[in-house]
C-alpha cells in the first residue's frame, strides 16, 4: 500500500514539476515580448519626436544662418550645435545603431556582475572556513 502510494505522489510531483517548468517557460518567453514591444515603442516614439524636432531643427538653423548674415554676427550660429547634437542623438536613436551598441556593452557588465555575485557567497564561504 506505501510503495503504491509513493508513485501515485512521484508521478504528482513529476506533473507538477512539469506545469511548473513550461509555466515558467511561457513567463520567460511573455517577458521577452514585453521587452521587445517595449524597444519597439521607444524606436517608434523617438522616430515621431525625431519628425518635430527635425523640423524645428531646419527652422531654427535657415533662420539663424539668416540672422547672423543679416546681423553679420557669427554668435547667432552659437544654438545650432546643441541642437545638433540633440538631432544627432534621436537619429542615432531612431535610425542608428545606439540600441544595438548600449546592448553590446551592457549584456557583457551584467553578465561579469551576476558572475561575480555567484562567486561571492563560495569566497566568504571559502573565507569562514
Amino acid at each position: 500500500m506505501g510503495f503504491i502510494f509513493s508513485k501515485a505522489m512521484n508521478d504528482s510531483l513529476k506533473g507538477q514539476q512539469e506545469f511548473m517548468r513550461l509555466q515558467l517557460e511561457r513567463q520567460l518567453v511573455l517577458q521577452n515580448l514585453m521587452r521587445e514591444r517595449q524597444a519597439a515603442m521607444q524606436i517608434a516614439s523617438t522616430r515621431e519626436f525625431l519628425k518635430y524636432f527635425g523640423t524645428f531643427f531646419g527652422l531654427s538653423a535657415v533662420v539663424l544662418t539668416a540672422g547672423a548674415m543679416k546681423k553679420k554676427n557669427p554668435a547667432f550660429l552659437m544654438p545650432i550645435v546643441p541642437l545638433g547634437f540633440v538631432f544627432a542623438y534621436n537619429c542615432d536613436i531612431g535610425y542608428g545603431t545606439l540600441l544595438q551598441r548600449v546592448k553590446d556593452v551592457f549584456i557583457p557588465a551584467l553578465l561579469r556582475a551576476f558572475c561575480t555575485l555567484q562567486l561571492f557567497p563560495t569566497m566568504l564561504l571559502r573565507l569562514h572556513v
